[in-house]
């Protein structure tokens, strides 16, 4: 249904290669020579020197896949992440790094994480006395989607971590992928309860540290850092499509994606909104329809949600409505589709 033109939206998603620079030393680590393994996907070293430089999302899931069937390890994407913090978000780490406190650190993330990363999403969905920080995947068409949310959760763990100062911790993590077989990695390192098959990706934690101030905050850098950051994303060039698909997936699950509350985020009224994605040629509601699309697809493949708790995260009235909303996205049944795809994974 929107194959077409999700292919030429996503088409140049890109990430900066901080978040996986370690990668050879990884592989050198699991005894294996990391200029030969990089070159099989036709990689070369000199990628992982620099950075900034960008390397696009789905051609990182590839090598990620391929580090991961070639090794064996099943924690690869963990291992990687668990070197990299708020250094490895560059500029925009910077910025957070000096915010003056925790949640106008993260708020700030969230608005600037394009800059970084365009193939996923970060959000914080507050409820009572705890709050959540995730990474949601919207790049269609993704392999190792369980790496990369390892290494994103990780990532914001550490990332925490830096802004709280030594006295943190996680009340817990969330994954929406299959328990794996050995989960000691996993325990060890965030010392944490681990939830899999979960509707949310990322970490737990108490909603009392939103307003503690940032260990390392500074007023003037984080003045400077905003004006160049600013600069930069008004440079950026993105459809306003884009950005509406942008939010609509967390938006999606923490329940607030109706056209009014999308609209108010952009500071517009919901009619604006619906003449400037026409002009994209969408509507809101093809792009709810497709982000919906996508999450289900993400959940069905890639973690054993009951198909009630999908519907209930998406936002249906039953496993019935969500099944008849399926149908029509892709012709066939939840069910099906998730057989087919555990079928061409075996």
């Amino acid at each position: 249904m929107t194959g077409t033109r999700e292919t030429k939206q996503f088409s140049d998603t890109t990430v900066r290669i901080a978040t996986v620079m370690a990668i050879p030393e990884v592989l050198e680590q699991l005894g294996y020579d990391p200029a030969a393994l990089l070159a099989e996907q036709g990689f070369e070293m000199s990628l992982f020197e620099n950075p900034e430089n960008l390397i696009s999302y789905s051609r990182r899931s590839l090598l990620l896949q391929h580090c991961v069937d070639r090794t064996g390890c099943l924690h690869f994407g963990h291992l990687l992440a668990r070197r990299s913090g708020l250094s490895s978000l560059g500029l925009v780490g910077c910025f957070i790094q000096r915010s003056a406190d925790v949640s106008s650190a993260l708020h700030s993330l969230m608005r600037y994480m394009h800059l970084h990363v365009r193939g996923g999403v970060v959000y914080l969905d507050e409820q009572d006395d705890m709050v959540l920080f995730g990474y949601r995947i919207i790049q269609p068409g993704i392999v190792a989607r369980g790496q990369i949310e390892d290494g994103a959760i990780t990532i914001i763990f550490n990332v925490l971590r830096e802004l709280c100062g030594p006295g943190w911790k996680a009340s817990g993590v969330l994954f929406p992928h299959r328990k794996p077989a050995d989960t000691q990695p996993l325990r060890e390192f965030f010392n944490a309860p681990l939830s899999f098959d979960t509707a949310h990706s990322g970490i737990i934690f108490s909603a009392s540290w939103l307003q503690r101030p940032v260990v390392s905050a500074d007023q003037e850098q984080c003045r400077l850092l905003q004006a160049q950051i600013q600069q930069i994303d008004n440079h950026y060039n993105e459809e306003f499509a884009d950005h509406v698909r942008r939010v609509l997936y967390p938006a999606i699950l923490t329940k607030q994606a109706t056209a009014d509350l999308i609209a108010a985020l952009f500071s517009i009224h919901q009619r604006t909104m619906n003449r400037r994605l026409n002009a994209c040629g969408t509507s809101f509601q093809e792009l709810a329809s497709q982000s919906r699309f996508e999450i289900a697809k993400q959940f069905l493949e890639n973690s054993s949600m009951q198909l009630s708790d999908i519907a209930e995260t998406l936002g249906y009235a039953d496993a019935s409505a969500f099944g008849r909303a399926f149908r029509n996205w892709s012709g066939t049944t939840p069910a099906l589709w998730r057989e087919r795809y555990q079928q061409s994974d075996a």
